[in-house]
């Protein structure tokens, strides 16, 4: 088996993590891999906000944590950096395109020997005041939708074993 499928069918996502940053070189690796993913007519919309400062992370993690109507926890397993995704909303698939980079991202990062995970409610941060008032501060312009966040760190413990794979659900048509 190559080592591009034993990646895809050993990734778990991990939701623990030593407090130590990743390293730039592995970061702008990962970056690498996001930002070749496939989409429609390879407009590229994918906006990525990398989050490393521990002031602005926690802020990241605030407006997630409302969103859940929820405070005091860390949606993003304490993960030291996380990579928020978003789309240009006037693109043909944005979603689509936003989606399969973070799927990209969370492969390469479990090829480099980092955890990672998808967390969701991107979407509905960046639709709230607060998270329309962070893209005015962070200088972005234009129409985005979020998609989702891809966390990484390393792992602090075991990877999870793999739940059983459902079945029934393929149809092959020949």
């Amino acid at each position: 088996m190559n080592e591009t499928i034993k990646t895809l069918l050993n990734r778990r996502s991990v939701k623990k993590y030593k407090p130590e940053q990743i390293k730039d070189e592995d970061l702008n690796t990962i970056l690498e891999a996001a930002k070749f993913s496939p989409s429609g007519g390879n407009r590229q919309p994918v906006l990525y906000i990398v989050v490393q400062n521990p002031e602005m992370r926690q802020r990241v993690v605030d407006l997630n944590a409302a969103v859940m109507g929820k405070t005091g926890i860390d949606p993003y397993y304490g993960a030291p950096t996380i990579v928020l995704v978003l789309a240009d909303k006037t693109s043909v698939t944005p979603v689509e395109d936003a989606s399969i980079v973070i799927g990209n991202m969370l492969n390469a990062a479990y090829s480099l020997g980092l955890g990672s995970c998808w967390i969701h409610r991107t979407k509905q941060m960046f639709e709230s005041e607060a998270g329309i008032a962070l893209l005015k501060e962070l200088g972005v312009e234009g129409e985005y939708i979020g998609v989702g966040s891809c966390i990484l760190g390393y792992p602090d413990g075991d990877l999870p074993k793999a739940a059983p794979r459902k079945e029934g659900n393929v149809i092959i048509v020949k």
